[in-house]
Formats: C-alpha cells, structure tokens, sequence
C-alpha cells in the first residue's frame, strides 16, 4: 500500500467506492454520492477561504501545549458521529429546554475533552466569515489536523466539508451507540457496521488508541479484578497507578500507549500483540483470525496502519450527516440558533 493517500482518493465522489454512510431520506443507509452526501475537499475555498487555515492554526497551537488534547479532538469527532451523526450534537449545553444532552452521557463525562478548542476555532472563523461555517466542520477538520500534528506527515489527509449542525442531542443515546471498552469483536463489528464502517476501519480507527488517557475505572473491573490476557508486567504496572476499586473520587488516567504516548503512530497494534493494551475491546482484536491479521498487518507493513486510517477517518466523518433543511449552521457551537 501506498504510503501516500492522493486527495482525490478522499473526495466525496469516492466514497461511493468505500461505501460510507450518509442518511438517506427514507432513514436508511446508502452509499453517498456528492449530492446526496453533500460533501466535499475545498467545500470552504469561495465560501470562506481562509477557514481550514484559522481551524488549524488553533489546533496547533493547542497540541502544542498539550498533547493530549489533540487525542481529545480525534475522540470527539468518533463520539459525535455515532451519536445523531457527524452535526456537532456532542457539543450542546444543558438548556432548560435539554437539561440532559450528549456531552454529558456516560461515555463523554467527564472524560471527553477539546471542547475549548472548538470553541476558540468557532470563534476565529465567525470573525473571518461570520454565519458560514457549521461546528459540525470544525470538528472534523479539527480531528484530521490533530492528526496530523500527533502523526506527522503520515497521517496527512484532505476531509471533506459541507456538513450542517444537528438540533437534537441527548444524553440517552450515547449509551445506545458508543461502544464501552467492555466490549468483545461482535458488538465491535455490529456498532461499527451500524454506522455503514466495517471491521477493517473498525480496526483502523481502534489505533487512535495509541495516544490520550484512559481513566481507572474504565479498566480495572475486567481486566486487573479478574483474570484476562493482560501481560503480567503491565498489569503490576497499571495496579501500581490505578486504586484496586476506582470510585468517582478516586480515579486516576494512566497514558493508553506507554511507548508513544504523544504520537499517533502503529504502536497501538504492537501493544495489542504484546497483550499490553488496557482495554477489553482492544484485546479483542485477536479473537478471530482475520482481525488477527489485520493487528498483524497494521504493526507490521509500513504505512499500511496510517493509510488505513486515514481512509477510515474519511468514512466515518461522513456518517449521517445533515445537509438541506435538516440543520443549520449554529452562531455559537454549545447552543441552538
């Protein structure tokens, strides 16, 4: 494979070949085409030029100043997506009106991060091209740039715009489409092929877990209280960071990757053969053949992981996105015009 993913390769008009999934009228799944995915590379170039230039220079300077948020804004754009779609729905405050939306679900507090961030790029745009560009882009253009900034120019790609934001967000629902670290290789695959991914950019995606945090508690349950494939060493390892029962109040994060830690890289896939991943859903990656070799393949053929990857990135950015009348571009990102 190519260690080079052309820009053509990831415009809207060929993901009718990689079959990501944009919402279909009728509330089913299909392959896009440029009009029905709205999507496009450049989609800003006459609406408002300098737009991915602002979105980048503040991801920069962020990732900058702390890596950890660039791994942040990568799990963000994941967790908007599978929830209501890629329409920035993760981002809405409480409001009398909504007291319970998604940013404050069980898998997003308190541990998702970036949203000042996207906030301080929201803002820099409004200034440059006031009412133009949706949050719902700005996520995704800030989750390829944190790539980038954590991966180097191996994790370079072109995303696709032209998404509006969503008006519905709600706690609930994050519990019914984000999978937990719990969970085993067929909930994976179902989650992730409930969305139009399949198990290849499943186990693409599963390699941003080579940067970031992970809290104690997401864990220590099933994989330190009771025996699992763990390797011995690392589990002494987490036992002397992590207390034996995490509670609210006592719940440290340890790095997810404690060989490169800051860096978007494949090291993730040689942990995960390694037995020194924290996860039960990243240890399960070996519990079938042909997602074996896909572990097998990203730690071990260069560029064939940020290749991969990028392509996945791509896909899963153009889940269910709202274009049309089927949202707005919000004035700012935490409310609802």
């Amino acid at each position: 494979m190519a260690s080079k993913v052309p820009a053509a390769l990831l415009s809207c008009a060929f993901l009718l070949l990689l079959g990501a999934a944009c919402q279909a009228a009728a509330g089913h799944y299909s392959p896009p085409s440029p009009a029905s995915c709205g999507l496009k590379v450049g989609y800003y170039d006459h609406k408002c030029p300098p737009a991915e230039a602002i979105v980048k220079s503040v991801v920069r300077a962020a990732v900058r100043r702390n890596p950890g948020i660039g791994a942040g804004l990568i799990r963000m754009l994941f967790h908007d997506c599978f929830v209501e779609g890629c329409d920035a729905s993760v981002l809405l405050d409480p409001t009398p009106a909504n007291p319970q939306p998604e940013k404050l679900g069980p898998p997003n507090n308190p541990s998702l991060r970036g949203f000042e961030v996207i906030d301080a790029a929201k803002a820099a745009v409004e200034r440059a091209c006031p009412g133009v560009v949706s949050c719902a882009d700005i996520v995704a253009f800030a989750a390829r740039d944190a790539s980038s900034f954590l991966g180097g120019r191996r994790v370079d790609f072109d995303m696709p715009a032209g998404r509006l934001d969503g008006r519905a967000s709600n706690a609930s629902r994050t519990l019914d489409f984000l999978p937990p670290p719990t969970s085993s290789l067929p909930e994976l695959v179902q989650s992730f092929a409930a969305k139009g991914l399949s198990a290849e950019d499943m186990v693409a995606l599963s390699g941003a877990h080579t940067v970031g945090r992970s809290h104690c508690s997401s864990f220590v349950p099933d994989r330190l209280a009771v025996p699992s494939d763990i390797s011995a060493s690392f589990a002494a390892s987490l036992k002397g960071q992590c207390p034996a029962s995490p509670s609210s109040s006592d719940d440290p994060t340890v790095v997810q990757d404690v060989v490169t830690p800051d860096r978007l890289d494949n090291q993730y896939y040689k942990n995960v053969l390694a037995h020194r991943v924290l996860f039960t859903s990243d240890a399960s990656l070996l519990t079938s053949p042909a997602t074996a070799k896909l572990v097998d393949d990203n730690a071990n053929v260069p560029g064939w992981w940020e290749d991969s990857f990028k392509v996945a990135m791509v896909k899963m950015a153009s889940v269910e996105v709202k274009t049309g009348n089927s949202g707005e571009i919000r004035r700012n990102c935490r409310l609802v015009n």
